[in-house]
């Protein structure tokens, strides 16, 4: 659990001295982004972790294609190397990535990087409010320029599951999609051109997987959860985007498990109009 998740005074003190004592380097990334307002530089520049780079989800986390492809289908490598070496950060570093809204939208950040090689990424248990609450400071304005980093990244080093495989897997296993109830029922929609969930997938809000400090829960109530929601091994996971699938896919894991996130999610399964789509609960 340590090598998934950091507390505000364990960060403080790799701050401090600049590294970790069971890891390499710190590197800090500020990952800010809500689906109301994707942009999240304005509240990064008025405070933020000492030393963080501002991450945007939207041009660095993410690729734009077709909306066949979904609304944020993973970079190519090479982009993403190109930002991950541009954040400063080289092999062997230990990288904290954290948001103010309860590591929803950095658990993307953990997610990628991790998949694309990173050994060490760990998300700031509790977020932004977890660091002030403990009193530490915030710094204003934008830090100064980083060095280039030297960072090799690779595919493979978290499973995914294809467009094509999803529908089997929630036949013959578990998929858990992590929006709301209501977008799950198909009672709203507010982004994807189709109400509804993919057929056999199972409501699994991810924002139950915290509490009311907005901390992960313990990993044995984790795993109660998911047991009960019928997680065995092979354990699918989507959202709207591939977004907060990734907040799902860290408690799962936490929980014991091995997750396959669905990168394109419901806005990719919801623009391929010969898929078929299930309503209500």
């Amino acid at each position: 659990m340590s090598r998934i998740l950091t507390t505000p005074a364990e960060l403080a003190a790799a701050i401090e001295t600049g590294r970790y004592p069971d890891g390499g380097p710190v590197r800090v990334l500020d990952v800010r982004w809500r689906l109301d307002r994707p942009d999240g530089r304005p509240e990064h520049l008025a405070g933020h972790v000492p030393g963080a780079r501002y991450v945007d989800l939207e041009s660095e986390l993410a690729a734009h294609g077709a909306p066949t492809d979904g609304r944020h289908p993973l970079p190519t490598l090479e982009a993403l190397q190109e930002s991950v070496r541009a954040w400063g950060v080289d092999d062997g570093d230990t990288v904290v990535v954290y948001d103010d809204l309860q590591n929803l939208s950095s658990a993307r950040a953990w997610w990628l990087l991790r998949a694309a090689g990173l050994a060490d990424v760990r998300l700031l248990d509790g977020a932004l409010r977890a660091w002030t609450e403990a009193g530490h400071p915030l710094e204003q304005g934008e830090p100064a320029p980083a060095a280039p980093g030297s960072a090799t990244l690779a595919w493979g080093g978290l499973p995914t599951l294809r467009l094509e495989d999803v529908a089997v897997l929630a036949r013959e296993g578990l998929v858990l999609d992590a929006r709301a109830g209501e977008r799950y029922r198909g009672e709203v929609e507010p982004v994807d051109p189709r109400a509804g969930h993919i057929p056999g997938a199972v409501s699994a809000p991810t924002t139950g997987n915290v509490g009311p400090d907005g901390r992960f829960l313990a990993p044995e109530a984790l795993r109660a959860r998911f047991a009960a929601l019928g997680a065995a091994d092979a354990v699918g996971v989507y959202c709207g985007s591939g977004v907060t699938a990734a907040h799902q896919a860290v408690a799962l894991t936490l929980a014991g498990y091995e997750p396959l996130l669905f990168p394109g999610s419901w806005s990719q399964w919801a623009n391929h109009p010969e898929l078929p789509v299930a309503t209500g609960a």
